[in-house]
């Protein structure tokens, strides 16, 4: 599966609400967007690299982008409440940097591609979602929609309008919650992300 077809692999659904959109170049979500797909670029403009080096550049970005506790929270889902304190606070870390290691895994695949953020906003509650598309080196593209949240933070990732980003990462987690606890989540997380730096580059 292409790049495109697995940088949003899920996320939690989009409320259902009639989106209505709105032309805000200026928007700060959009600005999110941007400075997010900026720092992609950058990491790219020598070629993918190693994993690891791809990982310290991109990383800043996405942790500046993302709302990773938010994220993390509805990725665990009710089961959240009866962690503690220093349990949440582990399974965001590895969240966060699970989630880091897959994206820039994924861009590797992205570069000599491109990606364009359409300044359209579509207002769905508090939430507002951005419009882009990803282009790969050999023409394939996709629709890759963020999800911003009221503090301009991007809560979700959305492929060709429905795929969640925090929808899939609830998917993988649900065995290890179940089996685990908050140390089961932890340890699938930080073993997910030592098993992609660890692998050897495709050829």
């Amino acid at each position: 599966m292409r790049l495109t077809r697995r940088l949003a692999a899920a996320l939690i659904a989009a409320p259902l609400l009639v989106p209505v959109p709105s032309w805000a170049a200026d928007d700060p979500a959009v600005q999110t967007v941007r400075d997010l797909y900026a720092a992609f670029t950058a990491a790219l403009k020598d070629g993918p690299g190693p994993l690891p080096a791809r990982v310290d550049a991109v990383g800043p970005a996405l942790d500046k982008a993302f709302d990773f506790p938010a994220m993390t929270r509805i990725a665990v889902g009710a089961k959240w409440s009866s962690f503690t304190p220093e349990q949440q606070a582990a399974v965001i870390e590895a969240f966060k940097r699970s989630l880091t290691v897959t994206y820039a895994n994924r861009l590797a695949r992205a570069a000599g591609g491109k990606f364009d953020v359409t300044p359209k906003v579509e207002e769905r509650g508090a939430q507002r979602v951005v419009a882009t598309r990803v282009t790969a080196s050999d023409g394939d593209d996709s629709e890759v929609d963020f999800v911003v949240n009221a503090s301009n933070r991007i809560q979700d990732v959305l492929l060709n309008g429905d795929v969640s980003e925090v929808a899939a990462q609830r998917n993988a987690l649900s065995a290890p919650l179940k089996s685990g606890g908050a140390d089961g989540v932890v340890k699938f997380l930080r073993q997910r992300a030592d098993g992609m730096l660890a692998a050897k580059p495709t050829p």
